[in-house]
């Protein structure tokens, strides 16, 4: 297995829960976990998250719901709507609906349809599609 040069570790509160969502809901891949440290690496498309339920060692701060403030992961996913649809049906909170957005890069503008959605502990998960690029008309 291939390691990303960069995968977060997010501090959960309890990781058979956040298994559930990760890989129930988000029908994330267990890549591996060592059950008695309550750890996993789980991937979703070419994404790796590792999850390590609440121990004492990382913590740099108290860490209360929600743990994400001030960061959201964005995740590139193949089909987000089918996504988006599963996320409502298990009636977790969606932040902001799914919606086409466009961000300039430069010249050229990134579209992408995309969504946010908390997990179990309050990590901001937003979920794109790319939609594709448009030219900035210069005036």
């Amino acid at each position: 297995m291939q390691l990303n040069a960069l995968i977060p570790e997010l501090s959960v509160s309890d990781i058979k829960k956040s298994l559930d969502f990760y890989i129930t809901i988000l029908q994330g891949k267990m890549e591996y976990e060592r059950s008695e440290n309550k750890f996993a690496l789980v991937s979703i498309s070419n994404v790796q998250i590792m999850l390590e339920e609440v121990n004492g060692c990382w913590e740099t701060g108290r860490l209360e719901y929600p743990f994400g403030r001030g960061i959201n992961f964005q995740i590139q996913v193949a089909d987000v709507e089918v996504l988006y649809k599963r996320i409502i049906k298990a009636q977790y909170p969606v932040k902001i609906t799914l919606q086409d957005n466009w961000y300039r890069a430069k010249d050229v503008l990134l579209g992408q349809k995309e969504f946010l959605v908390m997990d179990p502990d309050g990590y901001l998960l937003r979920f794109a599609q790319a939609l594709g690029e448009g030219v900035i008309s210069k005036k």
